[in-house]
């Protein structure tokens, strides 16, 4: 899966140099304290044995080393308390880990831990341990719980959930002050009315709406839950359901036609759309967290509030959930040891510095506590609210691998003078040929 929700934010992220290393130093990382849930003390019973694993991450960075700090941090920290378990640390730039990933697959090298952005197809091959293999009962019970049916094939958790996103309405309030708007939308229609207002107002893009290949299929989807539907009902493809054409066709109709949205949104990208509400020619967009941070650090004079999503009726309660994952080969036969080294990456002391650093709602219980406590971290809040009842992808089926692609290519087209029914249409029998080759 190409998405990823740093390298859609427009924060400036570059072509990142691969990189790798081995271990860290002990002034990468100030953190060697803290009790790591179901991690025995070195030379305790149980405690693992001596060994090496290869660790194999995305890099969530901006070309400037920053991930490669952060795990060597981590392992820092980690050889502190099991100073016999060395950690070989591979960090590839996100556009070509999965290729990467699939030639050490291929080539029969796979690492021990792998972190990206989707793991399904591997669970098919049979290549990973569950998660109740390699962590403790502990550490699990710490997970935000909506991750798990994303995580989950055939009832087994597979996925460990690294990173996630949620999605809020953002609005410059400059702008909706000229237009006279005292309140964000509620409703399509109050969305449609705020728009029209802010053309009225000069206004250039009243709503960006994303629906080039970057991330159509995270926009459409937010649309989707604001009408009821979305791509799948009980396990089984439904990307054409009424629910999802109503949606579509409503857009076309009062956003698009009218005016109300980019020349070109079929083909317009959400970092491109981003970059234009950073410069003020946008009055509002369904935003992701790491806007707040890009917001924060580059744009402190834009004035902005965010808000729920508007449905058809409502805004939405629930809203698109995104995650990437961390998964364990089974290969190597190093499960004592991966399952010491997990415990450790995702215990709040470690999380939590991941999280605030990039600006991520958490995947634990425990940093979400802490990073709501927290004032500084009032304009992610919304977001971290979210989590707990965001809906995902069906992450956990490899035909999502083979549509999700398709998805991009061809759904902005239902905006460019193609029937949003004859696309949606056209992407059904594209999720029913991708789960009948799964099957065959």
């Amino acid at each position: 899966m190409k998405r990823h929700q740093m390298a859609l934010a427009a924060t400036g992220l570059s072509a990142a140099l691969l990189l790798s290393a081995c271990g860290g130093s002990d002034d990468d990382s100030d953190d060697s304290k803290g009790a790591t849930p179901g991690a025995s003390a070195p030379g305790a019973a149980g405690a693992p044995k001596d060994g090496t694993i290869k660790l194999v991450v995305a890099d969530y960075g901006s070309g400037d080393g920053s991930m490669q700090k952060y795990w060597n941090g981590v392992i820092s920290s980690f050889n502190a308390k099991y100073p016999g378990i060395k950690v070989n640390l591979q960090v590839i730039n996100w556009d070509d880990i999965d290729k990467q990933v699939a030639t050490m697959v291929q080539n029969n090298e796979m690492p021990d831990l792998l972190q990206t952005g989707g793991y399904a197809d591997k669970v098919v091959d049979d290549l990973l341990y569950p998660v109740d293999e390699i962590m403790s009962p502990e550490t699990k019970a710490d997970f935000v719980e909506s991750f798990t049916p994303a995580a989950t094939v055939k009832g087994k958790q597979y996925g460990i959930p690294f990173t996630s996103s949620t999605r809020q309405l953002i609005y410059n309030t400059d702008l909706f002050t000229k237009a006279g708007i005292t309140e964000p939308p509620k409703t399509w229609d109050e969305l449609k009315a705020a728009a029209t207002k802010l053309k009225s107002a000069g206004v250039a893009t009243p709503f960006g709406l994303p629906l080039g290949k970057e991330e159509a299929q995270g926009e459409f989807m937010n649309w989707a839950l604001g009408n009821g539907g979305g791509y799948q009902t009980n396990g089984k493809y439904t990307v054409n359901s009424p629910a999802n054409v109503e949606a579509l066709n409503w857009v076309n109709d009062n956003l698009v036609k009218t005016g109300l949205t980019e020349s070109n949104p079929g083909t317009k990208n959400r970092k491109d759309v981003y970059t234009d509400f950073y410069g003020g020619s946008v009055g509002m967009v369904n935003s992701n967290p790491t806007m707040i941070a890009t917001l924060k650090k580059d744009y402190p004079n834009l004035k902005y509030a965010t808000a729920a999503i508007p449905g058809k009726t409502g805004p939405l309660n629930e809203t698109l959930g995104v995650c990437d994952w961390m998964m364990a080969f089974k290969k190597n036969g190093h499960k004592d040891q991966i399952k010491a080294f997990v415990d450790h990456a995702f215990s709040t002391e470690q999380q939590i510095k991941f999280q605030e650093q990039y600006s991520f709602p958490p995947v634990t219980k425990s940093v979400m506590a802490k990073m709501t406590a927290n004032p500084s971290n009032a304009g992610l809040k919304p977001y971290i609210d979210l989590l707990p009842k965001a809906k995902f992808y069906p992450l956990n089926d490899v035909a999502w691998d083979v549509l999700s692609p398709k998805i991009k290519e061809q759904l902005g087209s239902a905006v460019s003078g193609k029937s949003p029914k004859d696309v949606l249409d056209q992407l059904q029998k594209e999720a029913e040929s991708a789960v009948a080759q799964q099957k065959s």
